[in-house]
C-alpha cells in the first residue's frame, strides 16, 4: 500500500484531553517517525508536531480523531508525492 510522509501539527488548549490524545497516537505508533511536543505555560497550550509516513486514509483518521477531542485543534501538511 503507498503511503504519504505528512507532519501534523497540535495545538492542546484543554489539559484534561491529553490522556486521550496520547491513546490515540499510541494506536497509530507503528506509522510515527517522530513526535516533539513543547509546553508553553504562559499561554495555558502545548504545541506537539507528528511526523508521519501512513497511508492516506491512516492519516485522515488520526487527524480526524484528534480533532473532535474537545479544546484540540489539528492541522495536516502532506509532502508532494513522488511521480
Amino acid at each position: 500500500m503507498e503511503t504519504r510522509i505528512a507532519v501534523i501539527g497540535i495545538v492542546v488548549e484543554n489539559r484534561d484531553c491529553v490522556g486521550q490524545l496520547n491513546a490515540i497516537l499510541h494506536g497509530y505508533a507503528p506509522y510515527i517517525i517522530g513526535r516533539m511536543g513543547i509546553p508553553h505555560p504562559e499561554r495555558g497550550v502545548n504545541l506537539i508536531s507528528v511526523a508521519i509516513d501512513a497511508p492516506q486514509d491512516a492519516i485522515s483518521a488520526l487527524s480526524g480523531r484528534i480533532g473532535k477531542l474537545p479544546g484540540v485543534s489539528v492541522k495536516t501538511t502532506y509532502a508532494e508525492k513522488k511521480k
